[in-house]
């Protein structure tokens, strides 16, 4: 699954920096709102590794990830979407934050000066902030539906992911978390 996105990413960005490149549309793309959830969830990354870093509580949570796909696989049958394929999405998303959360514990760890001096409280700031936004990324992929099933799925995704990095102004850390994020989107792509 990986390498076929991958595939789809170089051919996306070589379609959209060719010269001849088709301009992008004016409309956004259908699968915006999914990559803009995506793209919340991994900024909320920061405040995950900016409450955990320090302490004893370690980046991977396998009850509280457990938790979560739990549920994604009892809510998916009443959206109309299959269990595994959304349980598949959501342990993208939770790797994703982890991306964010170990590339941070680096940094931080060789500029201490730099780490965060506030500690957002986990179960109660963060941990609600997470929940809207899953159910946020539930609806839309049940949503999508149809348009991750078409094969142009990777492009428009593509395409998505690139506008939502814009309006983030997200760095290179967060872009690599994001495009992780997304990277089953795509249904049998």
């Amino acid at each position: 699954m990986r390498r076929r996105f991958t595939t789809v990413l170089l051919t996306a960005a070589f379609l959209l920096t060719a010269p001849a490149a088709v301009a992008a549309p004016s409309a956004p793309s259908a699968l915006h709102p999914l990559a803009e959830l995506s793209g919340q969830r991994v900024q909320l990354a920061n405040k995950v590794a900016a409450a955990k870093f320090g302490t004893t509580q370690p980046i991977d949570d396998p009850v509280r990830e457990q938790q979560i796909l739990d549920g994604v696989a009892a809510k998916a049958p009443g959206l109309g979407l299959d269990p595994a394929a959304a349980v598949e999405f959501f342990r993208d998303q939770i790797e994703a934050n982890k991306v964010v959360q170990r590339g941070l514990y680096d940094y931080w760890t060789a500029n201490p000066e730099q780490a965060p001096t506030h500690r957002p409280d986990l179960p109660t700031e963060i941990r609600p902030v997470i929940d809207r936004i899953n159910e946020g990324l539930l609806t839309e992929l049940a949503a999508t539906s149809a348009v991750r099933a078409r094969p142009s799925c990777g492009v428009r995704l593509v395409l998505a992911i690139r506008a939502v990095d814009r309006e983030l102004n997200f760095y290179e850390l967060h872009r690599r978390a994001l495009r992780r994020s997304l990277d089953s989107a795509c249904e049998g792509h």
